[in-house]
């Protein structure tokens, strides 16, 4: 990847107004924030301005709303729980001419905008919009990775009106993902859970050169039973997809990567009730695959142990109920212990697999987790992304 712009004397923009893009869509739960880690990550950089004496303008979108409509995506609650924090206060403003005025006159040091995506012209990626944004401030950084896959007006055009920068987050993703895909230490092993081998197919192809392991899990596994002649009972399948399956059995022999797949499963009838270990030569027609079982885990925690890298994207069971989170926390936590104890360089990203990993409670001992969902994968499979092209030296 070329080099990114990045600001590593701060001290250049002192004093100065910064344009701080963030991805502050965070869930909101009866008005508030549900959670905060989206904010918290950024704590130390928006800190780190405010030492320098900037005035920081913070700009972030929330949901769809020109979609589902404006309902319940103000960003007040997130201004909130920044203010928290940050133990600043923010003023609270919205996108229109009045707003510059506000930003040059008034003593506080922090502003946020309300939701950018209220405008159609963000997602339009409107230069008009983008000027307009860029009127409130001297220098542009891109905080927000999760978001740099989208050409929208305050990633993409709005570099156009302002000296721009990626910010110090984006710089340490994109290197955390050049340490897999780029320069990884083999033996390297890929976790590719989820529930659509559809939505994988591109990052799973791109990844296989660089892998010595393929690790299939979630509901992505059932379509690969059934290709290989197995009951999978009422489990969740995809349709039409025998092709796609025979192509990625191809691709791994081709390039001498090792594919990997459950060798038993945790079944049960419904989701409300406790399920059973099985063999996958004993599911029944009636039965719902919900979690990979205690072999299949023993046998990927055999690889870890041997493995240098890691690449984790996508649960292995249905975590978000406690039955059926046991083999993903069981990932979760031989990841965590060989990071700790044997170097272990351990990359995860996408948001179900954060929500997974911090469910174990072993978010702080992987060597790096990104909260991104889509810009991760593109990044992964090698597709550019708007937000990054524009910063590049």
């Amino acid at each position: 990847m070329s080099q990114l712009k990045s600001l590593k004397d701060l001290s250049k923009i002192k004093g100065k107004k910064v344009f701080l893009r963030v991805d502050f869509n965070v869930p909101i739960s009866g008005g508030r924030v549900s959670d905060a880690t989206k904010i918290e990550k950024l704590e130390e950089n928006i800190k780190d301005l405010l030492n320098q004496n900037c005035k920081i303008i913070l700009g972030s979108h929330l949901g769809r709303p020109q979609k589902k409509g404006k309902s319940g995506l103000s960003l007040q609650p997130v201004k909130k729980m920044t203010e928290k924090i940050l133990n600043e206060e923010i003023n609270f403003l919205e996108i229109n001419n009045e707003a510059k005025k506000i930003i040059s006159e008034s003593d506080n040091k922090i502003f946020m905008l309300e939701n950018l995506r209220f405008d159609p012209g963000e997602e339009a990626n409107s230069k008009d919009y983008a000027k307009l944004l860029a009127s409130f401030a001297n220098v542009y950084i891109n905080e927000a990775f999760s978001c740099s896959h989208r050409a929208h007006a305050s990633i993409d055009a709005i570099t156009q009106f302002l000296v721009s920068y990626a910010g110090s987050s984006i710089i340490n993703e994109v290197e955390a993902l050049e340490k897999v895909f780029l320069n990884s230490k083999k033996p390297v092993a890929c976790l590719i859970g989820g529930s659509k081998i559809s939505t994988k197919i591109d990052l799973i192809i791109n990844l296989m050169p660089k892998m010595d392991f393929m690790i299939i899990g979630g509901a992505m596994a059932n379509n690969f039973f059934k290709y290989e002649g197995f009951n999978v009972g009422k489990s969740l399948l995809e349709e039409n997809i025998e092709q796609t399956i025979k192509q990625i059995y191809q691709e791994a022999k081709r390039n001498n990567c090792e594919l990997i797949l459950p060798v038993d499963v945790v079944c049960s009838k419904k989701f409300d009730q406790p399920g059973e270990n099985k063999k996958l030569n004993e599911i029944e027609d009636n039965d719902i695959i919900l979690d990979i079982g205690i072999e299949g885990t023993g046998k990927i925690d055999e690889i870890l142990k041997q493995s240098k890298t890691v690449l984790w994207n996508g649960p292995f069971g249905l975590f978000e109920y406690d039955d059926f989170a046991n083999g993903t926390n069981d990932i979760s936590r031989s990841i965590a212990r060989y990071t700790k104890n044997n170097n272990l360089i351990s990359v995860a990203g996408g948001g179900d697999t954060f929500a997974a990993i911090k469910k174990s409670n072993q978010q702080n001992n992987f060597t790096y987790i990104s909260t991104a969902g889509g810009a991760f994968l593109e990044w992964l499979e090698g597709k550019m992304l708007p937000g990054l092209k524009v910063l590049e030296k």
